[in-house]
């Protein structure tokens, strides 16, 4: 037995609330500090000296000083991470002791807009990349999904008393059309179904060469999605070159950025629902589901995770990277940074929103996820 499946093997044996807790550090991990070592590489090549590096918050577990004269930390709460960009304090808010221990020429607020730009943006730039980097390995190593057209909407499995099954559909069964829209996708199907839980939709179908409708009533699934209880077709996987997977990795992770627009667009517009938004909670059962299916399936939770946490930061809210890119945009324009009074009022509201989101998604969390079926089962 190998050391891999060794692993495997003992992982296997873990409960399930360790080894979903784990799969979360791991992932959350991975993801906050390729986030921050963009920020931190970014940093070093403007001429910025770093004076911290924490993964998580809180009280340090362990902490080291490099040759650089920045401190890695790893503090005891693993919900995010930081990076200390020395004299990102303003000469304004400085104090005096602060300001006696800067670097000439080494403090971040001295640098040019266009050099504080590339080190915000460099952090979710860095969420893109791995993202490209983990869909190429992928394609690489166990290949890219390949499928013919005539059979992406073909039904391979009905899942037992399911939605589908009670609707009367079939293994074999092409779907033509969703409430009279023409889908030529399984991922047509998924975004069609997963804003409609509770809600009859008619499916158009190719059975035995002739066509027949059925309606089905898409229930709420796990991740709080509606779901039918479908799988495509068998796929086959061809495996790509270095090259070509680098290319298909870059395709793949502009698509699901586009997919998350538009799904967020349409959460904002009432045409899906708001449940759909999700907290750490859900990351944390979903990393756990994902781990116990394997390395793949973790692997790709990990780059879809990417671009969410990367197009996430730019948006402009104050308090994330999108905001500050925001503030450098305007100080570009005017000359001069936007008024402290300005800027300390956008960053109470952009915490403000980031709170009511963050409780928000706790809540779907926890009334919608398995939180919430656990409590609905003690209280019957």
């Amino acid at each position: 037995m190998t050391a891999l499946e060794l692993i495997g093997a003992y992982w296997n044996l873990l409960p399930s609330l360790p080894r979903t807790l784990i799969a979360f550090a791991i992932v959350l991990g991975v993801l906050v500090f390729i986030h921050e070592l963009g920020h931190y590489l970014a940093a070093r090549w403007r001429g910025v000296h770093v004076d911290a590096f924490s993964i998580g918050f809180g009280q340090p577990i362990w902490r080291r000083t490099d040759r650089h004269g920045t401190e890695w930390r790893l503090s005891w709460i693993p919900l995010g991470g930081y990076v200390k960009l020395h004299g990102q304090e303003t000469p304004e808010d400085a104090t005096p002791e602060q300001r006696a221990a800067w670097m000439p020429g080494r403090t971040f607020h001295e640098k040019s807009v266009g050099s504080r730009a590339i080190i915000v943006a460099a952090g979710p730039v860095a969420n893109f990349l791995l993202a490209i980097l983990l869909f190429a390995g992928l394609f690489a190593t166990i290949g890219k999904p390949v499928s013919d057209p005539r059979e992406q909407t073909v039904i391979g499995r009905v899942t037992p008393d399911s939605p589908a099954e009670r609707a009367g559909l079939h293994a074999g069964d092409r779907i033509l059309a969703l409430d009279g829209e023409a889908v030529v996708r399984f991922e047509d199907i998924q975004h069609h179904i997963q804003p409609r839980a509770g809600q009859e939709v008619e499916l158009r179908l190719s059975r035995d060469g002739a066509e027949t409708v059925v309606r089905a009533v898409p229930e709420l699934g796990p991740a709080g999605h509606g779901i039918l209880g479908i799988q495509g077709g068998a796929t086959r996987f061809e495996r790509l070159g270095l090259g070509s997977a680098l290319v298909a990795g870059a395709e793949q992770t502009a698509s699901v950025t586009w997919q998350s627009l538009v799904g967020l667009g349409e959460i904002i517009t009432g045409q899906r629902s708001a449940k759909e938004l999700g907290g750490p909670i859900r990351i944390a059962e979903i990393s756990g589901e994902a781990a116990s299916l394997g390395l793949t399936p973790l692997v790709n939770l990990m780059a879809l995770l990417s671009v969410s946490l990367g197009l996430l930061n730019l948006f402009p809210i104050p308090m994330l990277d999108g905001g500050h890119l925001a503030f450098y945009a305007a100080e570009a324009i005017r000359g001069r940074p936007l008024p402290p009074k300005a800027q300390e009022y956008g960053f109470r509201a952009g915490f403000a929103l980031i709170v009511t989101l963050f409780l928000f998604a706790s809540w779907n969390d926890i009334v919608h996820g398995a939180i919430g079926k656990w409590v609905a089962a003690l209280v019957g």
